[in-house]
């Protein structure tokens, strides 16, 4: 066995050889190492495949994924993402948005330990996302998309077989979510009359970047009927404003509004900019405190708009400012669009994709010779 082998083996959960699919599948799921779906079996050629396009050390974690603190190695990344179907091209984006959810602002732990139903989001911008074919359009959540699919399970399997977020035993997710086996998309930039997620963090237009959101499931703003950005703003307005979503009852709060493509046509042909349409949800989206039980307004609302009594009058917002609404253009056509209630107790976080991170990564040549 040489040394690179031998380190593979050492870092990940990795197979000799082909053997039964089957076999090797049924040894998995009884090892909990997997999503309950048939993985890939992740061969040492695999593996080193998908480390063609890693110039880090492989042995060095990226981060640590809560809630177990596993150490997040390239090794262990890659093998996960072999596991998932990830072509190897992916991987940068994979490893990127592991780091970035591993920021202390996301709070990884608590997003995997919640028996809230959230899962991180992993929306991409950039000229990575035409390149490596990442959907925006029809279906971008699924199914049908190599990419969006694959990362989005293979960052996942990362969070289950590193992290430790086991279904029952360290995610305590009270009935889960569909989204928790896959959730990539990239935003729609050609369709979107407004700048992108990442220009809007101040990142160039050329620039590739992931962000991720402690996000639910869509929930789908059905509008045939309005022929105008207000019409349109107050039928989201009043889908986000209900009483049971984190985002109403948490301080802290980045709600997600995905304007499709037609709507938001519609509501730029009106004059309103992405700034305008933030505060105008900020300004409607909000829910009488009568509609709230006593404890609920002492343990709950209080804290993000003060003492007041049911009769107040006061109204309870779902973000605390305009600018924590997270605005982006995603799907096809149709008048759709969708609201994304979030787990309210981490924020967002955007990560540039380094120049050497994707195709100009190191060779596994160069580094079997280093490990000889």
């Amino acid at each position: 066995m040489s040394n690179l082998e031998a380190l593979l083996r050492k870092q990940s959960a990795i197979v000799d050889h082909e053997e039964d699919f089957e076999k090797i599948n049924q040894l998995f799921y009884e090892r909990g190492w997997g999503d309950g779906l048939p993985v890939v079996p992740p061969t040492v050629p695999r593996v080193e495949r998908m480390l063609e396009y890693c110039d880090r050390p492989w042995h060095e974690p990226i981060a640590k994924i809560a809630p177990r603190y596993g150490e997040a190695t390239p090794l262990r990344l890659a093998a996960n993402a072999v596991m998932a179907g990830c072509r190897p091209e992916y991987f940068p984006l994979v490893m990127l948005a592991i780091e970035a959810m591993c920021e202390e602002s996301f709070n990884l732990y608590a997003v995997q330990a919640t028996t809230h139903s959230c899962a991180p989001l992993v929306v991409v911008n950039g000229p990575v996302a035409q390149e490596l074919n990442i959907h925006s359009g029809h279906a971008a959540f699924g199914p049908g998309a190599w990419s969006n699919a694959t990362i989005g399970r293979a960052i996942r399997l990362a969070l289950i077989n590193i992290g430790g977020a086991v279904p029952g035993n360290g995610d305590m997710a009270t009935y889960g979510s569909p989204a928790k086996f896959s959730y990539c998309a990239a935003e729609n930039e050609a369709a979107s009359p407004w700048e992108p997620l990442h220009v809007e963090r101040g990142y160039a237009a050329d620039t590739s970047t992931v962000t991720v959101i402690s996000a639910e499931g869509p929930h789908n703003v059905n509008d045939h009927e309005s022929t105008n950005a207000e019409g349109i703003l107050k039928t989201i307005a009043g889908t986000v404003a209900t009483t049971g979503s984190n985002n109403v009852r948490n301080a802290q709060s980045d709600p997600v509004i995905l304007v499709g493509p037609e709507h938001a046509a519609t509501i730029a042909a009106d004059g309103y900019s992405k700034r305008d349409v933030k505060r105008y949800l900020f300004e409607q989206a909000r829910i009488p405190i009568n509609r709230f039980a006593a404890e609920n307004i002492e343990r709950r609302i209080a804290v993000k708009i003060g003492k007041e009594s049911p009769e107040s009058g006061a109204e309870v917002p779902a973000a605390r400012s305009a600018d924590d609404f997270i605005v982006i253009v995603i799907g096809g056509a149709g008048k759709h669009s969708a609201f994304i209630p979030t787990f309210g107790h981490g924020r967002s976080v955007t990560r540039p994709l380094r120049t050497n991170d994707g195709l100009l990564a190191k060779s596994v040549q160069e580094f079997r010779r280093n490990s000889q």
